[in-house]
């Protein structure tokens, strides 16, 4: 089994005459946890819904798990935990309600989803509020939610963008707390343009800057030759 778990070859995505992404190639392997990094509309949220088969390239190609998602989907997907940008829930469900919806969404066998609901709940500290309307929870909480729908599967990969937008600093530190226990055992590509972020979470920063890749490395030499991260992101974003 390849050791490669997402895989980007010359990705470009055209929305009419303007460039979101352009010849976006990398590798991530097996284990990994990356931070993919950039100022705002860089292309990052664009090259996540292309990893995750929600749009097509319009060049280029994406794997996951070596499984091509254009032309095998279905079974790419089922290998991916997917938390997007404010991600949406159904406001009116409870978690509890909405976890297992999402499970039998997926085929999940009945004494699998009852499991899994479990490990989820404790996993993600939802247990004070599986009863409790989604749309009465804090974002902090709501957040936690969307990770436990994306992990009820056990996918191999976990793909979120942006997920601690918009928390306040405690559940800043729940959420990176989470992150950093699911990377001791799942591929992680995060995508962020918190530079704390890198700093807490990730092994290797890809950074992208107008649709183009500007740096892939270690977090140690992302950091290199610059006095703080915030001095680095200028630098690579310099006109």
């Amino acid at each position: 089994m390849s050791d490669v778990m997402i895989k980007a070859v010359e990705l470009s995505k055209y929305f009419g005459s303007l460039a979101a992404v352009q010849d976006v190639s990398f590798e991530i392997a097996r284990g990994q946890v990356v931070a993919f990094l950039g100022p705002n509309a860089a292309g990052k949220s664009t090259t996540m819904r292309i990893l995750t088969g929600f749009i097509a390239p319009t060049h280029g190609r994406a794997e996951i798990a070596g499984i091509d998602v254009a032309t095998r989907r279905i079974e790419a997907v089922a290998k991916i935990g997917y938390l997007p940008e404010n991600g949406p829930l159904y406001a009116d469900m409870t978690p509890l309600a909405l976890l297992k919806f999402f499970g039998s969404a997926r085929g999940l066998d009945a004494d699998v989803l009852q499991r899994r609901v479990r490990e989820v709940i404790k996993l993600c500290a939802l247990a004070g509020v599986v009863e409790k309307p989604i749309s009465k929870l804090s974002k902090g909480y709501r957040q936690r939610v969307g990770m436990a729908q994306a992990l009820l599967h056990e996918p191999e990969v976990l793909i979120l963008d942006e997920p601690t937008a918009g928390l306040d600093p405690n559940q800043i530190h729940d959420v990176r707390g989470l992150i950093r226990e699911l990377g001791k055992t799942n591929t992680i590509f995060l995508s962020t343009h918190i530079l704390q972020e890198v700093e807490a979470v990730a092994d290797r920063v890809i950074f992208i800057h107008e649709g183009r890749i500007v740096f892939d490395g270690p977090i140690d030499e992302f950091r290199k030759g610059s006095p703080t991260l915030d001095e680095r992101f200028r630098q690579l974003t310099a006109a």
